[in-house]
């Protein structure tokens, strides 16, 4: 007897399957919806408990290879990995990464969560603690996706990323909704960010850990105004763009894109929560941060050293306006 499909019913289908008539689907929709939905559920609840009571193994991370899809965006500042780095150096890995036998390549295992432990493995030379579970692929995507959840260290862009991809590979909005533990209204409003704004434009961006909703759809809306892709494109080519951090890249891309009436000297109130400015020409880079007590200014790109002399020199002349400002 052939093996039953299990997943065929959350993911679209293929172009040669065959279609119910529609007078029979009407009748079917309801049940088939509740039974879709309780399926994944199930399968929900058993990939959030995939580590509980499981054998862990040591495996070489040569033979380890990267998940079919990916949830991370490159990031060249990425502290989160160095004191991962710094704490498994000192005491090891105390939290087993979850792989499944390869799909295709026998003697292989494919990473389901856990890339940035192995990450760390290679780097230190040592073997990665492992548990392995034979999965599908909709079991993979639901572990996946609810262990980074749960860990709470993917950047709102790497989450819409991450379920527009899911979307493209065909699974269905369930699916992708318990994968990353949202409900219908926030995934909608998540995935028009990635439709909206090219993916060359966010892997330049990166993660931008700190920007959330709200700041992304604005971002979105000023992307898709006639010519402001191609000048987006621009920017991203500068030495300025590309020496910024993640977060500092989205904000210079905003900045731009709003307008030269944004970009004024940022006010004492708007550099409290720390910010930044470009000017016109983009020859000078300033980034702000302010916290209770003090106040950083750093100056960057081609003339950032000549304007920091030039603030030096005029620093009287500087405060005094300062002074009457404030009156």
């Amino acid at each position: 007897m052939a093996r039953k499909n299990i997943f065929k019913s959350v993911m679209k289908p293929e172009a040669g399957d065959k279609m119910p008539a529609p007078g029979e689907a009407v009748s079917r929709r309801f049940g088939a919806a509740k039974s879709l939905s309780a399926s994944i559920d199930e399968l929900a609840r058993q990939a959030s408990q995939q580590l509980e009571g499981e054998t862990i193994i040591e495996l070489d991370p040569a033979d380890l290879d990267a998940s079919f899809i990916t949830d991370r965006l490159p990031d060249k500042n990425d502290d989160d990995y160095q004191q991962l780095l710094a704490a498994i150096r000192e005491r090891g890995q105390d939290s087993p990464i979850l792989v499944r036998p390869h799909p295709q390549t026998s003697g292989r295992y494919m990473i389901v969560f856990g890339h940035r432990r192995v990450r760390v493995a290679q780097e230190l030379g040592i073997k990665v603690r492992a548990v392995v579970k034979p999965l599908a692929d909709l079991e993979h995507i639901l572990s996946q996706g609810q262990e980074n959840s749960a860990r709470s260290n993917l950047s709102f862009i790497e989450r819409a990323l991450f379920a527009a991809r899911l979307e493209k590979l065909g699974y269905e909005r369930e699916a992708i909704q318990a994968a990353l533990t949202i409900d219908y209204q926030t995934l909608s409003k998540m995935l028009t960010i990635p439709r909206g704004i090219p993916e060359d434009l966010l892997l330049a961006i990166g993660p931008a850990k700190g920007v959330g909703r709200d700041r992304w759809l604005e971002l979105r809306k000023l992307i898709e105004r006639p010519g402001n892709a191609d000048e987006a494109r621009e920017l991203t080519e500068s030495d300025v763009f590309r020496e910024a951090s993640s977060p500092q890249r989205f904000e210079l891309l905003y900045t731009e894109l709003k307008g030269s009436r944004q970009r004024r000297p940022v006010t004492r109130s708007a550099a409290k929560s720390g910010t930044s400015w470009v000017a016109p020409d983009k020859s000078v880079n300033i980034s702000f941060k302010q916290t209770s007590r003090t106040a950083t200014m750093a100056i960057g790109s081609a003339n950032g050293p000549r304007f920091a002399q030039w603030i030096s020199r005029n620093l009287d002349t500087l405060y005094a306006s300062f002074k009457e400002d404030e009156e």
